[in-house]
C-alpha cells in the first residue's frame, strides 16, 4: 500500500533527497503549495497560504498520511495548522512559535539553561529613541525575533552602525512580522510568553564565538534522540559568513555528550514534541564553554546531502517516519563516502553577473570532481545587491556538495573546482557600488 506524504514547497531537489530514504518506493510524495510562494517571495500571504494549503489537501484525491517540510518560517507554522486539520502528529502552532520567535524562545532556554545563554533583551526598532532601551554595552548583535538564513542581522560596535542597522530593520522587518502577527491570532500563546513584544522586534544578543556545530535531532512521545552532528564554518568580514558544513563533525565526544544533555532540556522547555530539530550551538575552547545559539523545528535542508553521502540516506528519513508516528532507526554507514561538506561560494561585494557555466561546463566539473555536485545561485545579470534573502555581509553566489575520504581533501577539492568554476561578475556603477542590506 502507498503511503501519501505531502512536503511544502517540494521543489526537484528535494524531492531527488526524499528518493534516498529507506523504503522510498512505499511513498508517493506530494508537493503543498507552490515552491515560488513558500520560498523567498516578495512577501508572505498567510491567509492566502493557508487557504490554498488546506484546498489542495481537500483535493488531492488521496488520503493525507503525512505532512512534512524543511523550509523555515512560515513553512514551520503551516505545518502545524495542517497537522492539526488532520490529526496527524507534531508540535502545535503555539509551540512552534514559540520556538520560531527568537526572544520568547530565548526566554523558555533561560528558565531552563541560563549558563549557556548570552546576555540578551528585546527592542522595538520603531522606538522614536530605540539607543536609549538598550542595556547592552557594544557590541552585540541585533536581529528580527523573526527570520532566518542571517537575513536583516547585524553586528554593531557603537551607536553610528546602530543607526544603519535600525533603519535596515525597519524597511524590512515586516515581511516575516505580519505574516506573523496574524498567526498570533490563531495560535492560543501561553501566558508565560509575552505577547507584546510581538513580531515587528528585534533581539540583541551579545556576541558568542568558538567551535560552532549543529545538532540534529527529534523528539517523540517527549523522547529525545540526537543522531548527528554538522560543524559550520564562517569566514569572511566579522568571521560571519557560513562558507561551509562538515558531516561528521570534529567535536570531541565528551563537548557532543554535554550538548546533548542540554537539548535534552531545551527541546521539552519549548513545548515541542513529535518533530525532527536542530540545534546550533558553539564551544569556546579556552573557556570550555558550551552557548546555544538558535533552536529550528526541522531538519536542516543544507544537511540533508552531506547525511546522504555519509549515512546513505537523507535525513528526510527522520522527518517521514517522526510525521507517520514511526520510529526512525536512522543513523548508519551506509553511503558511498567517509565525509562530506556543503560549501557556499560567497561574494563580500556587490557584482552583476557577467557570466555563468553552461549546464555542459557544470556536467565536465562534476565529472572531473567526482562526488560533487554544484548549483548556481544567480542568473545572467543579476545585481546582486537587488536579490532577495541574502545576508547582510555576503552574498551567495553559488553552492557545492562533495563526498570523499576526509574533510582536508574535500576542502583541496573545492578550491580546485571554484578555481574552473566559470562564474564571472563585473562591478555595478560606481555611484550604486557597495554591500547593501
Amino acid at each position: 500500500m502507498t503511503t501519501h506524504v505531502f512536503v511544502i514547497g517540494l521543489d526537484e531537489f528535494h524531492l531527488r533527497q526524499l528518493q534516498t530514504i529507506r523504503n522510498a518506493e512505499e511513498y508517493t510524495f506530494h508537493g503543498l503549495l507552490p515552491y515560488d510562494m513558500v520560498v523567498n517571495p516578495e512577501s508572505y500571504p498567510i491567509e492566502e497560504m493557508i487557504a490554498e494549503g488546506r484546498r489542495e489537501l481537500r483535493g488531492a484525491g488521496v488520503p493525507v498520511d503525512a505532512i512534512i517540510g524543511h523550509w523555515d518560517f512560515p513553512t514551520t507554522a503551516l505545518l502545524a495548522i495542517f497537522r492539526e486539520d488532520y490529526g496527524l502528529p507534531g508540535p502545535g502552532l503555539a509551540a512552534t512559535m514559540i520556538a520560531d520567535h527568537k526572544y520568547w524562545s530565548r526566554l523558555r532556554q533561560q528558565a531552563v539553561i541560563p549558563e549557556h545563554i548570552p546576555a540578551f533583551q528585546s527592542l522595538d526598532p520603531f522606538a522614536l529613541d530605540a539607543e536609549a532601551y538598550i542595556g547592552l554595552e557594544y557590541p552585540f548583535w541585533i536581529k528580527p525575533v523573526i527570520g532566518f538564513s542571517s537575513q536583516l542581522v547585524y553586528r554593531v560596535a557603537d551607536s553610528g552602525e546602530l543607526q544603519h542597522a535600525l533603519a535596515g530593520l525597519r524597511q524590512g522587518i515586516r515581511r516575516f512580522g505580519d505574516p506573523f502577527a496574524h498567526l498570533m491570532g490563531l495560535a492560543r500563546i501561553p501566558a508565560d510568553i509575552p505577547r507584546e513584544i510581538d513580531a515587528h522586534y528585534c533581539i540583541l544578543e551579545k556576541p558568542i564565538d568558538g567551535w560552532q556545530c549543529t545538532l540534529e535531532g527529534f523528539i517523540q512521545a517527549g523522547e529525545v534522540v540526537v543522531y548527528g552532528t554538522v560543524d559550520s564554518i564562517r569566514e569572511g568580514p566579522l568571521q560571519s559568513s557560513l562558507t561551509r558544513y562538515e558531516f561528521p563533525s570534529g567535536l570531541p565526544e565528551a563537548v557532543r555528550e554535554r550538548m546533548v544533555a542540554i537539548t535534552e532540556r531545551v527541546i521539552p522547555a519549548l513545548d515541542l514534541d513529535d518533530t525532527p530539530f536542530n540545534v546550533e550551538y558553539f564551544w569556546d575552547r579556552e573557556s570550555d564553554r558550551i552557548d546555544l545559539l538558535e533552536v529550528n523545528t526541522r531538519i536542516s535542508k543544507s544537511h540533508c546531502p552531506l547525511f546522504a553521502d555519509v549515512v546513505g540516506a537523507s535525513h528526510h528519513e527522520v522527518a517521514v517516519d517522526v510525521a507517520l508516528g514511526r520510529r526512525p532507526n536512522f543513523f548508519r554507514r551506509e553511503g558511498e563516502h567517509s565525509a562530506a561538506s556543503k560549501f557556499m561560494l560567497r561574494r563580500y561585494e556587490d557584482g552583476i553577473v557577467s557570466r555563468v557555466p553552461t549546464t555542459a561546463e557544470l556536467a565536465a566539473l562534476e565529472s572531473e570532481f567526482p562526488g560533487s555536485r554544484i548549483q548556481i545561485d544567480v542568473v545572467l545579470g543579476d545585481r546582486l545587491s537587488e536579490l532577495r534573502g541574502h545576508e547582510v555581509y555576503s552574498y551567495e553566489v553559488a553552492v557545492i556538495f562533495m563526498g570523499g575520504r576526509n574533510h582536508d581533501e574535500l576542502e583541496k577539492c573545492y578550491r580546485a573546482l571554484i578555481s574552473k568554476l566559470p562564474l564571472e561578475f563585473r562591478s555595478p556603477p560606481e555611484r550604486e557600488g557597495g554591500l547593501q542590506s
